[in-house]
């Protein structure tokens, strides 16, 4: 028995090369329609066609039958590595990013729905690098569904083990594999389409709004503007809170509403406690700003629930300089970088689900203090919670916590401050976008030493991948037969 099936992972790598292909073709009729330039995206897309052949032909011999949960776990991590360093591509031909390490964490940002930048001035690139950088999002977010549509068929595995790999969507919702992926496809491309239709009656053109979708249903955050959402009307900062919010959703929330199963709409928790956060949250941000600042009613409800919704979905998006807020609305921000939205969303970060959990056994251990003979539960969507899984979420969470905390020292040593490393390790591992301190919402990430955006670019894969897949590769037992 091998530890690992090389070919297996290079042919896994080989349909990347083919979808990252595709997205640099999709980009020239952009650059036509702008007359800009084609080079960097034909350049793009004929080295990683070549990559391609070259994969398959070394492939040609793959046995799919022999591949193992090693080979998952490798190949699911080393495709989001490989897709952010191919993706650097188009942005270093055309000189837009020059620099190698601040072109990959642009586009890992990208990829990894983190919206982050590293850019200082957006609006001088031209239109198709936008159109590019927008779309990292929407194939970053997609990236789950693509992978289940394209990869397992070929893999003869269950959806259920990929989508371990790779996020918290584990609740089955239909027997086939590639049944589960066209559905979510379709939810996915519902979305996106509904958004850019209502973005395109407010003042955006077609291109803005069309951008702006790709990073709002990726829950990614990059925008045209200088100024993100902040110079747009009010209909648009609503539209898209409003679309921010919605793909926080669970997809299997969406699944059970085309299917008509509203029960089960009704009986998932998660939904229910994601609603009520933002709920909870975005009223305490509003009664900060409106006893503790000048604001007036309107815009202190629009920019406290837009930042809140914003934050929580790891969007990123901005409306307001928090950091311009009282004291208590930026420690509020500060926590939010913690919470994520729901399971089985393109959202990062902890996720609703496992904080639910928590606070649920947390509530079940005092239950068991005050009636020690009483035989209790933990129970989630009216089923009762495996005590491996509860574990599972504990062992999480504190990992999550530990690199957070070990991230942060490292990157205090790269020789930012505590306040702007802190945010910063925050922001990438949960893919949020904005931080704190020198990289609050109004700055960026240019100034930064470049070993410090190298590490936060592999923080944004790490938390895309949630954690777990990644670190599994750095265990001793993994390397073991």
């Amino acid at each position: 028995m091998r530890l690992i099936n090389p070919l297996i992972i290079l042919r896994i790598l080989s349909n990347i090369m083919v979808l990252e292909t595709v997205a640099f073709l999709i980009c020239i009729p952009v650059a036509l329609i702008y007359n800009e330039p084609l080079f960097p995206f034909i350049i793009s897309s004929v080295i990683t066609a070549l990559l391609f052949i070259l994969l398959r032909v070394t492939t040609r011999n793959a046995d799919y039958s022999q591949m193992s949960n090693r080979d998952g776990f490798l190949a699911v991590t080393l495709s989001w590595l490989l897709f952010s360093a191919i993706g650097t591509l188009p942005y270093m031909i055309s000189d837009s990013i020059p620099s190698f390490t601040d072109a990959f964490f642009e586009s890992a940002s990208g990829f990894t729905t983190t919206g982050a930048s590293i850019l200082s001035d957006i609006e001088v690139l031209p239109y198709s690098i936008l159109f590019w950088r927008s779309f990292t999002h929407w194939i970053g977010g997609i990236g789950i569904i693509v992978l289940v549509i394209i990869v397992l068929p070929a893999l003869k595995i269950s959806a259920q083990q990929l989508l371990v790999l790779e996020s918290s969507l584990k609740e089955k919702i239909h027997p086939r594999t590639k049944a589960i992926g066209f559905r979510l496809l379709l939810i996915y491309l519902g979305l996106t389409f509904m958004e850019v239709l209502f973005l395109s009656m407010g003042e955006m053109n077609l291109f803005d709004s069309v951008c702006h979708t790709f990073g709002t249903v990726a829950t990614g955050g990059f925008s045209t503007k200088n100024t993100s959402i902040a110079g747009f009307s009010v209909y648009t900062q609503y539209i898209i809170a409003l679309f921010m919010m919605l793909s926080g959703v669970s997809y299997v929330v969406y699944y059970h509403i085309i299917k008509l199963q509203f029960s089960k709409v009704k009986r998932n928790e998660e939904l229910w406690f994601y609603l009520g956060i933002i709920l909870v949250t975005g009223i305490i941000t509003t009664l900060i700003l409106t006893f503790q600042s000048n604001e007036s009613i309107e815009p202190a409800i629009r920019k406290s629930f837009f930042q809140v919704i914003s934050i929580i979905t790891t969007t990123g998006f901005i409306t307001s300089d928090y950091l311009k807020w009282p004291a208590g609305g930026i420690i509020l921000m500060f926590i939010l970088l913690f919470a994520g939205a729901s399971t089985g969303s393109s959202t990062g970060s902890i996720k609703m689900a496992r904080h639910l959990l928590i606070i649920k056994n947390i509530a079940n251990t005092f239950r068991k203090l005050t009636h020690s003979s009483a035989i209790t539960h933990v129970r989630l969507n009216g089923k009762p919670v495996p005590d491996e899984a509860s574990n599972s979420v504990l062992s999480f969470m504190v990992l999550y916590l530990f690199i957070f905390l070990i991230g942060t020292v490292i990157i205090v040593l790269t020789g930012l401050d505590p306040v702007t490393a802190a945010s910063g390790v925050a922001s990438s591992l949960g893919n949020v976008g904005p931080g704190l301190g020198s990289i609050g919402p109004v700055y960026n990430y240019s100034h930064l030493p470049e070993i410090s955006k190298l590490i936060f670019s592999l923080l944004m894969i790490i938390g895309r991948l949630e954690i777990i897949t990644v670190i599994a590769l750095f265990s001793k037992s993994f390397w073991k037969l």
